[in-house]
């Protein structure tokens, strides 16, 4: 279950040990943000004022945990325990509040909080304690390793423990003190008090430079739905020089999910905040036009450098994705084309920016958008003078991921994404195009650009004929079914439902992807939305993709709690193995993929070319979703969600709460705050 509360709270410069302090003369006041998330397991509590933002998550269950996650430098501090021999509830006793620190033995400024937290165990043993970037603190929690050289240690010296270490350049670092407030300390183990809680007053801190929040004025506008959930979510994650993709585990630039987020969120943002996910994407291109998936920041970056031969803490950028390399043309057209008036898409593309990704070099946004495009047509090009699998957008080598299901089994072992081909591809040329008859790009281009766009409409004639045919799987009836009824006794839930929906004709459905031979991988999946979102499917694929979705699962995607990113019924048994409940990119559900999916059928139903067959497909499915996302509103700004099928009906059981889970969700993901703009249907 989720649980949501708004807080109250004061800003103060505290203490910890040897740190000299000043309270502030003013009155305690509300922060600019402040709210609580329990989510399975974790109690999360978020606070943003100033120079603060911090994420507090303390883990209940058998294995304890507390952690601080900062957007400033993607840095954190987490405390793991031992484990205890039965669950242990956190109850958060004082609510964040943020503080400004000096540094242990230095003047230099660190910016925090303070809280106070207890749980109900005779006893906490320290197991590990990391003080560094949260890529760091995700790598010890997934995998229990982190480099040697990041390494901390916590101290004991009266009735609390802390640890300090500056960052391995030397910089400012990060800060972890627990003060025993009920209970003792005897080494490295708390124990509890009389009433067998221990209490705990936490302050963590980093050093790593603040972001510049975007205030809620300059972020949404007057259409944006009423959701506290989601507003806050999206404050949390919204600055002036980025997005962040999620918290606490991405409280950093991910370039596919500000896309998709920005597109999603468009009709409801403010200019100003359109353009800080676009332009951050642009500061971020290579120099052939990638886009940069991730970036590595703050002592990431640091430790990056020094394994490579080399020095210093410039970003470190991660281009091995490829759908977002064909997303950005798309959504920025979007922007410029049917949002923004044509001054203010003037303005937007003179705007100097300092590039991450070409070091040194300071450009119009709109040359680096031209920069893009170049890289969009140079690659489409092979398939379109001879369509043929090996010449459709492959992952790079020697990687199984590439597109947003970028865990190792999320495409099941493809090489060539559905998604990326038969969507995103024709997607960008066809959005070159646009700009290029729009003229917006006209001051940026050479005269070999405008001879290479003026092929891009052609070229993505050729894509959007012969690239999703390769994807089409079509299964005989009787085979599907026996699949379906194998897999449903295998999950222990019921088969008729599904049954029912298939009727006699064959089942049919896109691929989620092809292996390096172009075979099917025949995985049932929700990668459609993206067609519903980004292209115009004849009235006959409407209707045959569309509805493939919204079976009952197991033979579509549909449950009572949600629509699922992947069925793997009619796949081999190792396939299924690689998607159950418990998969990251499994049979579960991901949020903002059900909005995709609805904003896309928003989109279709806008049409005035669809018969009247085709629209009440599409009315059905749009009603048969918003009933499933409705039915778990409270769970809709977390990142992913799975279930268990229980007395007659689907629960939602929250990803990560189960031993088999393969990680955790984020407890607010920018790609889910997209229901502020994708609304049910009047």
């Amino acid at each position: 279950m989720r649980h949501v509360a708004r807080m109250m709270l004061g800003v103060a410069l505290v203490a910890a040990t040897g740190v000299a302090i000043a309270q502030r003369g003013a009155p305690a006041r509300a922060p600019e943000l402040a709210y609580q998330v329990t989510e399975g397991q974790n109690i999360n509590a978020f606070v943003r004022d100033g120079a603060v933002a911090a994420h507090l998550l303390l883990r209940n269950g058998n294995d304890p945990r507390i952690l601080v996650a900062f957007p400033a430098g993607n840095s954190g501090a987490g405390q793991w325990f031992a484990r205890v021999d039965r669950p242990a509830t956190w109850r958060l006793e004082q609510a964040p509040r943020a503080v400004t620190m000096r540094e242990p033995e230095g003047a230099r400024t660190l910016h925090g909080i303070v809280t106070e937290a207890s749980i109900d165990t005779p006893r906490l043993t320290l197991a590990k304690t990391v003080l560094s970037s949260i890529r760091f603190l995700r790598d010890y929690q997934s995998v229990g390793r982190i480099p040697a050289e990041v390494e901390a240690t916590a101290t004991a010296a009266g009735n609390a423990i802390t640890a300090y270490r500056r960052r391995l350049d030397g910089a400012p670092g990060y800060f972890l003190r627990m003060e025993v407030l009920d209970g003792s300390v005897a080494g490295t183990t708390i124990r509890a008090g009389r009433d067998g809680r221990i209490r705990l007053r936490i302050t963590a801190a980093t050093g790593e430079t603040p972001l510049t929040g975007l205030a809620t004025r300059d972020l949404l506008n007057m259409r944006a739905a009423n959701d506290p959930v989601a507003r806050e979510a999206l404050h949390f994650l919204s600055y002036r020089e980025k997005f962040l993709a999620g918290s606490w585990r991405f409280q950093t630039y991910f370039g596919r999910d500000t896309l998709m987020s920005v597109r999603l969120l468009m009709p409801v943002l403010q200019p100003g905040a359109v353009e800080a996910g676009l332009g951050s994407v642009l500061a971020r291109l290579d120099a052939r036009g990638d886009v940069a998936h991730e970036e590595g920041i703050g002592e990431f970056a640091v430790v990056d450098r020094r394994q490579h031969g080399g020095s210093g803490d410039a970003a470190v950028l991660d281009y091995a994705m490829v759908d977002d390399d064909y997303m950005l043309a798309p959504v920025a057209a979007a922007y410029l084309l049917d949002h923004a008036d044509r001054a203010a898409a003037r303005r937007f593309l003179a705007r100097t920016m300092r590039s991450e990704g070409v070091p040194g070099t300071v450009e119009p946004a709109g040359k680096a958008l031209v920069r893009n495009l170049r890289y969009v047509l140079s690659t489409a090009r092979p398939f379109a003078q001879g369509p043929a699998v090996e010449r459709l957008i492959a992952l790079k080598p020697g990687r199984l991921t590439g597109q947003w299901r970028d865990s190792e089994e999320g495409l099941g072992r493809g090489r060539y994404a559905y998604d990326v081909n038969a969507v995103f591809v024709p997607a960008a040329l066809d959005a070159a195009a646009r700009m290029l008859r729009a003229g917006l790009l006209d001051a940026y281009l050479t005269p070999q650009d405008r001879t290479a766009l003026t092929q891009a409409a052609a070229t993505a004639a050729v894509w959007r004929e012969r690239a999703p045919a390769l994807f089409r799987v079509d299964i005989p009836a009787a085979e599907a079914s026996a699949r379906v009824r194998d897999y449903a006794r295998a999950l222990n839930i019921p088969a008729e439902p599904a049954l029912a929906s298939l009727g006699n004709a064959p089942l049919t459905f896109h691929a989620l992807s092809l292996d390096e031979r172009g075979k099917a991988v025949p995985i049932v999946n929700s990668d459609e939305g993206f067609a519903l979102m980004f292209a115009d499917p004849s009235p006959a694929e409407l209707e045959t993709y569309v509805t493939a979705a919204m079976r009952p699962f197991p033979a579509g995607l549909m449950t009572g709690i949600g629509m699922l990113v992947a069925n793997a019924a009619q796949a081999d048994a190792t396939a299924q193995a690689r998607f159950t409940p418990a998969a990251y990119h499994g049979a579960v559900v991901w949020s903002w993929q059900q909005a995709l999916f609805a904003a896309g059928l928003e989109r279709q139903l806008a049409r005035r070319d669809l018969p009247a067959s085709t629209r009440a497909v599409l009315t059905r499915a749009q009603a048969t979703l918003w009933r499933a996302i409705q039915a778990t509103r409270a769970t809709q700004s977390s990142e992913l969600w799975s279930w268990a099928y229980e007395g007659g009906r689907y629960r939602v059981v929250a990803f990560g709460a189960g031993k088999q889970d393969v990680d955790e969700s984020n407890a607010a993901q920018l790609w889910s705050t997209v229901y502020l703009a994708v609304q049910p249907p009047k």
